[in-house]
């Protein structure tokens, strides 16, 4: 009996766990990886919070990320397989703004499964 109630307990946290993930995370997490695969327009506003100053406005496909040094990691597709990498530094009075211009177009469904070639697997995928 304990058995029992040990499997109905493990695949009723297994069910809890598997349904934890709400339509809109889904769909967020699908946005965010097109944006930082360089598919959606965006908008980057840097400003002094202090002043109400425009520091840096940005129109474009970009990828962004914090680091460890207080500031923000803009890369910038510049044309086909071209980038560039700036910087801007974040204090207590700088903020910024991303805004999603173009919209993204994104299926709450879709998966991908990468094999990675360092494991010795050979494998395409096509959508």
């Amino acid at each position: 009996m304990k058995k029992v109630t040990a499997v109905i307990a493990m695949m009723l946290l297994i069910c809890l766990t598997a349904t934890g993930c709400t339509e809109a995370s889904q769909v967020s997490y699908n946005i965010s990886k097109e944006a930082n695969n360089f598919n959606v327009t965006r908008k980057l506003t840097v400003l002094n919070a202090r002043t109400d100053t425009i520091l840096l406005e940005l129109t474009g496909t970009f990828a962004l990320q914090n680091n460890s040094d207080n500031e923000l990691e803009v890369i910038i597709e510049t044309a086909e397989n071209k980038y560039q990498k700036d910087y801007v530094y974040l204090n207590d009075y700088t903020m910024y703004v991303v805004e999603d211009v173009s919209g993204a177009s994104v299926d709450k469904y879709h998966y991908e499964i990468n094999f990675l070639p360092e494991f010795g697997l050979k494998a395409t995928h096509s959508e």
